[in-house]
């Protein structure tokens, strides 16, 4: 198997912090109540940012930490609901605010909060048949455009950020796994020129679906893998909600230290918010060369996603 290795990663997010008790002046809402349904404390929220500058900050951070030749990077593939303009795209406008080569292949894709796990195995794909040597895949969301603060159930739960990794072609295991699903009714935003684009959610079905289509995702590339749990170091899910977390990482009884929560910083930052993981841990020294780990997440569509990696 032809796998890929994250050669560095780099996040940016908002400098406006919004704590739930901020939201509790405008909302009919608590920090209690948030906390303990979510695990969220605070989130960030755009006022001078945008989708294309917290990509290109955080694509950058990765770059001057990789500090590799710019002109070997041939794609730039971000994961995002919430671009800045129908087109161009926030891939091509990060191309030109890092000044990388035009030859470069840059687009957008968007299949929500699952957007960095497809990203991953296009990617691989194309590093594996392409010139040069190098990716650079982006979840980048401003959420806040798109949330609705007077919907107490929604705008509890998302926050703005971006996560980046440049990703290199190598030997090392990767099995990804990919599934769909249209649902339209559950989890839903309207596209560009309704008046009424913004999140809507039924917050018990996609706990019920989140649950079940993490662990099937997990247990998916550890058996196409032929490994265990006991051969994972750590699982980073997509950060919607701790108790959705809590609920699937019992499930692996002593295993469950594997799993790797930032939510209470963040709230959900949809396709941003596993970069934005993995880049915390990097920092924190949590991952070394040679450590396998599990990256799973679901999202609108639905879609969800598992990919097991070497670092």
């Amino acid at each position: 198997m032809q796998g890929i290795h994250i050669v560095a990663t780099g996040k940016a997010v908002p400098a406006r912090t919004v704590t739930n008790d901020d939201l509790s002046r405008t909302v009919d809402t608590s920090d209690e109540w948030i906390r303990t349904r979510t695990g969220i404390r605070q989130r960030h929220i755009c006022e001078e940012e945008t989708c294309v500058s917290l990509a290109a900050d955080a694509a950058g951070e990765a770059l001057l930490q990789a500090g590799i030749d710019k002109e070997q990077i041939g794609y730039v593939v971000v994961a995002t609901t919430t671009p800045d303009y129908a087109f161009p795209s926030v891939a091509c406008m990060v191309q030109k605010k890092l000044e990388l080569s035009s030859e470069v292949m840059a687009f957008d894709i968007s299949a929500a909060c699952s957007g960095f796990l497809y990203g991953l195995n296009i990617c691989r794909s194309l590093l594996m048949t392409g010139k040069k040597k190098y990716a650079l895949l982006i979840g980048s969301e401003q959420m806040s455009r798109i949330t609705d603060f007077t919907d107490r159930s929604t705008c509890v739960l998302f926050g703005d950020g971006a996560g980046a990794v440049l990703l290199e072609a190598d030997d090392s295991l990767f099995v990804h796994r990919a599934w769909s699903d249209g649902n339209s009714e559950v989890l839903f935003c309207k596209g560009v020129g309704n008046p009424d684009a913004f999140i809507k959610m039924d917050g018990g079905q996609v706990f019920k679906f989140a649950v079940k289509v993490i662990k099937e995702g997990i247990d998916a590339v550890l058996l196409e893998a032929g490994l265990t749990m006991e051969d994972i170091d750590y699982v980073v899910c997509h950060q919607a909600n701790e108790r959705i977390i809590d609920h699937v990482s019992k499930k692996y009884g002593e295993n469950k230290e594997k799993f790797f929560m930032n939510i209470a910083g963040y709230a959900n930052t949809s396709a941003a918010s596993i970069p934005i993981a993995l880049d915390e841990m990097v920092k924190e020294q949590k991952l070394e060369k040679g450590m396998k780990i599990i990256c799973v997440g679901f999202g609108a569509g639905f879609t969800w996603s598992s990919a097991l990696l070497t670092i």
